[in-house]
């Protein structure tokens, strides 16, 4: 199934995100290799691709799981969360629909 893992970051998080994001894509891109990975990307805290020192708010992962324990227990890994990037992670299951 697949499971919707987003990540809020802490307030003047970016250089623990800099620092700590080649590990954190490390992961995600073991997903990807899986074919496990649906989407995965930052929220940019400006309304720009490249927010430069605005930084980010956070990051949505949507990849398969074979459950809800197993998506959180990966989520609770994440090099983010153990560098105080992330205040906060949220572990849901996603339907998808569309596209189809």
């Amino acid at each position: 199934m697949l499971y919707v893992i987003n990540g809020e970051d802490a307030p003047n998080s970016l250089e623990k995100r800099i620092i700590s994001r080649p590990s954190h894509l490390e992961r995600i891109k073991i997903l990807q290799k899986e074919g496990r990975l649906l989407l995965a990307g930052p929220y940019p805290a400006i309304d720009s691709s490249d927010p430069g020192p605005a930084g980010f708010t956070g990051s949505l992962i949507v990849a398969e799981f074979i459950s809800l324990k197993v998506a959180r227990a990966w989520a609770e890994a994440d090099p983010y969360l153990i560098s105080g990037v992330y205040t906060k992670v949220t572990v849901k299951p996603f339907k998808k629909i569309l596209p189809e």
